[in-house]
């Protein structure tokens, strides 16, 4: 993400209008001077680049709004985002400086949680995978401490609405980052007492969604790949354990 330092970041953030871009506009902005960017760059670029940095931007402005949610950031939460920035994206230096920025800004600003996650609904309403992954990736910092604060329980129980996702994602969810849940029947979402046939197909389904070169074709941001990497490898082997049970 070479541009988040730059003038292009800024017009990228200005192509996309809306609450994110103007986070994105704001925090490049403030760096940039005098530059500004101009209306006639709206159309140079791709929906892809635009997708991309609107996922990026989008996640930490609300991972800072699901931390400050309760009053208070954690230091559980603050290393969670740590962790992200450095082990899970493993961001540039100025990137990571961009994640902070971005996160520091929108835990204070007057843009609400359900704004920005709307906007991104929007430019990425047909790439559920890349929102499944976004909203995992916000489970993952409100169960940091091992504790869904009710404020955060309420924010996370909107998502799939806004994303318009199945509701019971909420729940698998809520399993699989619960202390010590491992249970592969959870992980892929199905009922333990469905026919072994009917578990095959839904692991077949999520394992050519989450497939990694299949979110790369959609324009997931090169930085999330490990982390369909690691989902899909957990897939996988929630299946094989499940077929080892079932013989």
């Amino acid at each position: 993400m070479s541009f988040w330092n730059s003038a292009l970041g800024a017009m990228i953030g200005f192509s996309l209008g809306g609450p994110i871009g103007g986070l994105i506009g704001g925090v490049i902005g403030s760096k940039l001077g005098g530059q500004k960017a101009h209306s006639s760059s709206r159309s140079n670029f791709t929906n892809t680049q635009k997708q991309q940095a609107a996922f990026f931007a989008a996640l930490f402005a609300c991972l800072a709004k699901i931390a400050k949610s309760d009053g208070v950031i954690t230091k559980e939460e603050i290393d969670k985002v740590e962790i992200f920035i450095k082990d899970r994206f493993k961001l540039s230096s100025d990137d990571r400086q961009y994640a902070i920025d971005v996160f520091n800004h929108a835990k204070d600003d007057q843009v609400s949680y359900e704004e920005y996650a709307a906007q991104l609904a929007s430019l990425l309403g047909n790439n559920t995978n890349a929102l499944i992954m976004f909203y995992e990736l916000l489970f993952e910092l409100a169960m940091a401490d091992g504790v869904l604060d009710e404020s955060e329980e309420a924010l996370l129980r909107k998502t799939p609405n806004i994303f318009k996702l199945d509701f019971s994602l909420f729940e698998q969810m809520l399993n699989k980052f619960s202390a010590g849940s491992k249970d592969p029947y959870k992980i892929l979402g199905v009922d333990r007492e469905s026919p072994f046939i009917e578990i095959k197909k839904v692991y077949q389904k999520k394992r050519r969604e989450f497939h990694p070169d299949t979110l790369v074709s959609k324009g997931l941001p090169e930085e999330l790949i490990n982390k369909a990497k690691e989902k899909f490898i957990e897939i996988q082997s929630a299946f094989e354990e499940i077929e080892k049970k079932q013989g």
